[in-house]
């Protein structure tokens, strides 16, 4: 037997470093997903050994259970249904683990990842062989929560086989888990991105578990279905960013025009809310989807604005905006924005040969671009026989 999960990546729709001054922010799942499988080992499989594959990057790391148990205490395997954070002496035991696999210069982005996997493996399932294969249509470090998705369909296949979560082992396909085993995956799943990124905001890892769309201020989340059924394209320029130092420069800014960075971040507020109203109110016809589709637009041409004014564009980002309003199509940076991702909303009615287009001249100029829908539902399980 073995379990396979899935988690879906996420999207900032608007609201990205306003959020940090005050404003709403709203945040979607898209269908682009990591997914996780767990195969524990049988006696018959003479197999003594815990194995991590991760396809994309055609990495395997493999440890033989005696050293993950002598690097932990005894105690350090939790009750799987309380997450527990990362102590700082568990942390030197995962880093030293880490240390042994020799993993390549160029991919070392990916040893924090390695020890989250760690930690979640071991305080959930404990010291039992298995194999854990990752693949995702999610790229790296490009701003669509590809760490969180990781995360969340890592617990979510660790919790599976516990007394922690109700599931139907038998249900054939995907299965979405109950509320109260979704917090848990959730919690378990914020504890793997702490390791990762040290002070996360939750946000990613709470669009990846529950999905559909999500609007947030001030710490405080509102969870809501979208009843327009959206499609972007989304660019990755390849160019990576500086978060903190793309945060920091915002900062900055207040500080030296504190009246108009006020006014550019209540904008912003006025905009996140007035698109959390448009994709909340009923949608009884094409005619309904095509007016807020195009309202929907003006509101990301607004907010690109706004971050443009904050200066958190890109050269990269520019070439995009360019190309795509060729075409009459509007988009925005998602996410940290100095590179990154760009978001081009796709009209309903817009021709499939518009589409292709766009995206052959955007992938001459060397980006990668990705077609998906938003705000669908979150992490999924499905049980059945290894081959």
């Amino acid at each position: 037997m073995e379990v396979k999960s899935r988690a879906p990546g996420k999207i900032i729709l608007t609201g990205e470093h306003a959020v940090v001054h005050g404003s709403t922010a709203v945040a979607s799942s898209i269908d682009l997903y990591t997914y996780v499988s767990l195969h524990f080992s049988t006696p018959s499989d003479n197999e003594d050994s815990l194995k991590l594959k991760l396809k994309e990057t055609a990495l395997e790391f493999s440890w033989p259970i005696t050293r993950i148990r002598a690097a932990f205490p005894e105690s350090t395997a939790q009750l799987s249904s309380t997450p527990n954070s990362c102590s700082v002496e568990n942390a030197k035991a995962i880093a030293a683990l880490v240390e042994e696999l020799n993993i390549p210069e160029a991919k070392l982005g990916l040893a924090s990842g390695v020890s989250a996997f760690l930690w979640l493996y071991s305080s959930i399932q404990g010291f039992k062989p298995a194999t854990v294969v990752v693949t995702s249509e999610l790229p790296l470090g490009s701003g669509l929560g590809s760490s969180a998705s990781f995360c969340v369909a890592l617990a979510a296949a660790l919790l599976a086989y516990t007394d922690s979560v109700s599931l139907d082992l038998k249900h054939q396909g995907w299965l979405s888990f109950g509320e109260k085993d979704l917090e848990l995956v959730n919690k378990w799943a914020f504890e793997g991105e702490k390791i990762i990124h040290g002070k996360p905001s939750g946000i990613d890892n709470t669009v990846s578990a529950y999905g559909n769309i999500i609007s947030f201020k001030s710490g405080n989340l509102t969870h809501m279905k979208s009843s327009v059924p959206l499609k972007m394209l989304i660019t990755n320029t390849k160019v990576g960013r500086n978060t903190k130092a793309l945060v920091a420069g915002v900062g900055e800014r207040m500080l030296r025009h504190p009246d108009i960075m006020a006014f550019v971040f209540s904008a912003v507020d006025s905009i996140s809310n007035e698109l959390t109203s448009i994709l909340k109110s009923p949608t009884p016809d094409e005619l309904s989807v095509t007016e807020k589709e195009e309202k929907i637009e003006e509101l990301m041409e607004m907010n690109q604005g706004m971050l443009q004014s904050m200066g958190v564009s890109h050269a990269t980002i520019e070439t995009v905006l360019r190309t795509t309003l060729k075409y009459k199509l509007a988009s925005k940076l998602t996410g940290a924005g100095g590179g990154g991702c760009v978001l081009t909303l796709l009209p309903t009615l817009l021709s499939g040969t518009v589409v292709d287009k766009v995206v052959a001249e955007l992938e001459s100029c060397g980006f990668q671009c990705f077609i998906a829908g938003i705000g669908g539902g979150g992490v999924e399980i499905s049980f059945g026989v290894s081959s």
